[in-house]
């Protein structure tokens, strides 16, 4: 039960702070063979604990599970070691990257946790069929991906470290934002 209650609380959040809209993004956390996700369509202002659609990380996905469940299977089937997946569409990062370009944070957290942030291009027409691959391939080896266009996928060992990972990357898109908009030049630390 508290792993779901957190699951809910984490999803608030992403809308809270602006990371997704009422009814974007979605979040997803593992336990043994079996993970809890979104609802497609879920409004993070009425999800419920008892709204998640229990899934297993193998086999056929129930009726229900958001339109991302087979991708957050998928990332769960290419690590044990992840345990919570999270999706939002946080507005600076998705910006900055919409030249699909991979992400170097300019701060210094940024470089510490994200020295490099993946991003991906999938064909929009694409998505459903392609992007669960993409992302878990990307995930094995970054804390955090950014699908060019679309929204940020950052993975965990605890749901609370998927979201410090979403927090990092859009604090330091935030900074290198507001730098390119006063004007300052700034390079990325080597």
């Amino acid at each position: 039960m508290a792993l779901r209650k957190e699951l809910v609380h984490v999803y608030r959040w992403l809308r809270r702070y602006g990371y997704n809209d009422s009814h974007s993004g979605n979040v997803s956390a593992r336990r043994g063979h079996r993970f809890w996700v979104t609802p497609t369509g879920a409004c993070a202002d009425t999800l419920k604990k008892r709204d998640l659609i229990a899934c297993s990380v193998e086999g056929a996905l129930p009726d229900g599970a958001s339109l991302d469940a087979p991708l957050h299977q998928a990332v769960y089937a290419a690590s044990p070691a992840i345990a919570a997946v999270l999706h939002s569409h946080c507005p600076h990062a998705v910006a900055l990257t919409l030249g699909g370009d991979d992400y170097l944070p300019p701060d210094f957290e940024g470089q510490y946790y994200l020295p490099r942030v993946p991003v991906i291009s999938v064909d929009y027409a694409e998505y459903v069929e392609k992007a669960p691959a993409l992302v878990a391939r990307a995930l094995v080896d970054s804390r955090v991906v950014i699908v060019r266009g679309h929204g940020v996928y950052a993975r965990g060992a605890t749901i609370n470290e998927a979201y410090k990972w979403t927090c990092s990357l859009e604090l330091s898109a935030q900074t290198a934002w507001l730098a390119r908009t006063a004007g300052i030049p700034f390079s990325v630390p080597q």
